[in-house]
C-alpha cells in the first residue's frame, strides 16, 4: 500500500495536473449540461470559422497597408531628390541671366568674345535642358499672372493691351511646373491723347 501511495504522491507532486474525468466536468451547483471552466476554455481555444475569416481579413489588410505604406516612401524619396535638383538648378539660372547680359552689352556682337559667351550660354542651357529646365519666353504672348511677373505697364501703338511688349528676365520651368516667372512689361494699350 505504501508503494501505491508514494506512486501517487510521485504523479501529482504539483507539476502535472491530475487528469479530468467524467465528474470532475460538471458542476454540482448548476444545473445538468453546465460545463467546467476548463472545458470552457477549452472550447475558446478552437477558433470558430467567423473569427478565422476575420483574421485572414485583418492579415490581408495589414499586407495592403504595409504595401502602401512602401509606395509613399519611394515616392516621398523620389519628391525629396527631385526638389533637391530644382533647388540646385534653380542657383544656375542668374548665371544664364549674366551671360545674357553679356551678350546684350557686348561691343562686337559678332566679335570672338560674343561667340564665346554664346557658346557658354547655350551650353548652359543644354545642360538645364538635359535636367527638365525650359525657359519659358514671353515676348508676344498675352500677359498671364500665373507665369509672369508684371514690372509695369506702359501704352503701346504696336501690342494689344494686356500683351506682353518686352522681357526683362527669362522664365523657367521644371517639368510643367513654374521654377521662376518671366520678369516683363505689359502694354496698357494704345496711347490717348
Amino acid at each position: 500500500m505504501s508503494k501505491q501511495k508514494n506512486q501517487k504522491h510521485q504523479e501529482n507532486d504539483g507539476r502535472v495536473p491530475p487528469p479530468v474525468t467524467a465528474q470532475e466536468n460538471t458542476s454540482p451547483l448548476a444545473g445538468e449540461g453546465s460545463t467546467s471552466p476548463l472545458a470552457a476554455a477549452r472550447e475558446d481555444m478552437c477558433p470558430p470559422e467567423e473569427e478565422l475569416v476575420a483574421l485572414k481579413d485583418r492579415y490581408a489588410r495589414l499586407l495592403a497597408d504595409f504595401d502602401n505604406f512602401r509606395k509613399r516612401q519611394a515616392r516621398e524619396r523620389e519628391d525629396w531628390s527631385r526638389r533637391a535638383n530644382e533647388l540646385l538648378l534653380e542657383d544656375f539660372l542668374p548665371v544664364v541671366d549674366h551671360l545674357e547680359l553679356a551678350l546684350g552689352n557686348a561691343p562686337d556682337p559678332s566679335g570672338p568674345f560674343a561667340a564665346g559667351v554664346g557658346l557658354v550660354r547655350d551650353q548652359f542651357i543644354a545642360a538645364l535642358e538635359k535636367h527638365g529646365v525650359t525657359p519659358l519666353d514671353a515676348r508676344g504672348q498675352p500677359f498671364d499672372p500665373d507665369w509672369h511677373e508684371a514690372l509695369s505697364q506702359v501704352p503701346s501703338d504696336t501690342v494689344p493691351e494686356g500683351g506682353v511688349i518686352e522681357q526683362f528676365r527669362c522664365g523657367w520651368c521644371i517639368g510643367g511646373r513654374l521654377m521662376r516667372p518671366a520678369q516683363v512689361i505689359v502694354s496698357s494699350g494704345a496711347p490717348q491723347g
